[in-house]
């Protein structure tokens, strides 16, 4: 007959041990999700307009509840802006640390001609994001238009322009995605043909020979 101590009652763990053990599950649990919302999202804006896209169409997309998709993102442009992030910071890098002329080393102007140039690249293969994130008065919100505007500044002033500061929003406006929408699906001009535009007016904005 048993004495009731060969079998005894598992002992549950105390409460920190359980919150530890779940800890990392939840963590991984959020990093799927994020991934999940973000590949559905990018599918969402490539297919939609851009500018209409809405938290229920992701979330539908992603396979998750409106609540899951509003705990990482509290509207559609914050989530056009993260998938746009990476291509941006990679820009970026290039522009700090890579070769001439878009990296340091050429003239201003050669410098301003190679930033559109590859600006209008990035706009190219990322214009739904771009239209997602970057549309109306949330493009001058974004810390990507900082970096750009700063950038873009600082090319001016080392060319001699007199007045960078009010000059500096207005060499950026050809970059903004409504436009660049407008000249390539509306009128039809190809890339090449905007960037050679935009390299002409680099170089009439600044002065060629100066560093």
């Amino acid at each position: 007959m048993s004495n009731g101590d060969e079998n005894p009652a598992p002992i549950a763990p105390p409460p920190g041990d359980l919150q530890a053990a779940t800890a990392p599950r939840q963590r991984a649990d959020a990093v799927r999700n994020r991934a999940r919302i973000l590949a559905a999202a990018e599918r969402v804006f490539a297919e939609h307009d851009p500018r209409s896209v809405t938290m229920q169409q992701i979330a539908k997309a992603a396979g998750v509840g409106r609540a899951t998709l509003y705990r990482g993102f509290p509207d559609p442009p914050a989530i056009a802006t993260a998938l746009l992030d990476e291509h941006e910071r990679h820009l970026q890098g290039r522009m700090i640390y890579g070769p001439p002329p878009l990296g340091p080393g050429a003239p201003p102007a050669e410098r301003l001609a190679a930033f559109y140039a590859a600006m209008l690249d990035l706009l190219e293969q990322h214009l739904p994001l771009a239209l997602g994130a970057e549309t109306g008065p949330a493009r001058y919100t974004t810390g990507a238009y900082a970096f750009w505007r700063l950038h873009v500044r600082t090319l001016l002033a080392a060319g001699g322009v007199d007045d960078p500061d009010a000059l500096a929003d207005t060499a950026l406006a050809p970059l903004a995605p409504e436009l660049y929408h407008h000249q390539r699906h509306a009128q039809g001009i190809p890339p090449e043909r905007i960037a050679a535009s935009l390299a002409l007016l680099a170089r009439a904005l600044l002065r060629p020979g100066r560093t």
